[in-house]
Parts: C-alpha cells; structure tokens; sequence
C-alpha cells in the first residue's frame, strides 16, 4: 500500500502550480469532473491499473478520455502524470487531498460536527462563528447525526477531535469511579 504522504506530494504540488498560475478554480472543477467519472465508471481506473494492459494503450484510453472530457493543460499533464507513474489508481485520495491543500492556502478548514439530533440552522451557524473564532479560519461544516452519542457534540478538525458527548462524559464518569 503506497503511503498518504507520497499521494499527499502530488496533491500539494498540483495545489502550489494551480495556485502559482492563478487556475485552481479550473483545475478544481476538471478534477472534480474526473472524480465523478471514475465514481461513475469504476472500469476506468481498475483498467488503468490493470498489468495485462500495455502502457500506451492506457495512455491513448486517457487521451480518449480527455477528447471527450477536455481538461486545462495543467489538468491534462497531471491525469498524465499520475497514469505514467502507477498513481491514477488513488485519484480519489489525491483529489481529497488536494482540495485539502487548496483549502488550506484560502484559509478554510473541514469540520465533522456530530450531534444525537440534528443541529438547526441557527445552531449551525452560531457554531461556524464559534469555530472560525477559535480556529482564525473560515469552517466548512458536515453535520451528521450519530444516536450513540445520547446528547451533546462532537467535533473532528483533522485529526483533532472536541469531544463534548454525553457518551464520553459517562464513560469518563465510570472510570473515575471504577478507580475510587
């Protein structure tokens, strides 16, 4: 398995060209076609990454491909990129990726909110002020709704994550009880 790392180069450095040549929203919204064709077709990269396929036979798949979806010059040379090196398999993670770096450079972080109930616009918006208050940052929000949580909330902002359930707090409740 090919590390998160060595798929996180190649999206961060699509990210700094994009950037550098004033294209990220071209070159977004072309990846973000292309995301949703291998979703679509999952052939398409099983076939890419197939070893029984020769090497230009999947390269003029992908130009056939771009003939039909065109693509910035940029978009083009990295789809390229990616198939000549064994990488177009993990479009997926690098595209995650790099709309991460992407987001990143503009100053925007992800948060995974999760409630028992859903959360009203007025809670979600008092949340997002909340969280870019905290963080410097503007906040995405993907609110979810767990019922194992019994009540409160809880947040994951990459790898950090607020815990404020009231699962945690009686599990946290139990241990300290359990020791005394």
């Amino acid at each position: 398995m090919i590390s998160s790392a060595i798929l996180g180069r190649y999206a961060n450095s699509l990210a700094e060209v994009v950037f550098e040549q004033n294209l990220e929203q071209i070159v977004t919204k072309d990846l973000e076609t292309y995301s949703e064709i291998f979703k679509t077709v999952p052939d398409l990269l099983e076939a890419f990454d197939s070893p029984g396929i020769p090497r230009d036979a999947k390269a003029k798949l992908l130009e056939s491909l771009i003939e039909v979806h065109p693509v910035n010059r940029i978009t083009h040379n990295f789809l390229r990129v990616l198939l000549e090196h064994n990488r177009i398999r993990h479009f997926q993670q690098i595209y995650e990726s790099y709309l991460d770096s992407v987001n990143e450079q503009k100053g925007i972080i992800n948060a995974k909110i999760s409630t028992a109930e859903p959360l009203t616009e007025v809670d979600l918006e008092n949340l997002g002020e909340r969280l870019s208050g905290v963080t410097g940052k503007q906040v995405n929000m993907e609110p979810r709704t767990d019922t194992d949580l019994l009540g409160g909330i809880v947040v994951q902002i990459g790898d950090t994550i607020f815990d404020g359930s009231i699962k945690t707090k009686l599990a946290e409740l139990k241990r300290k009880l359990a020791e005394a």
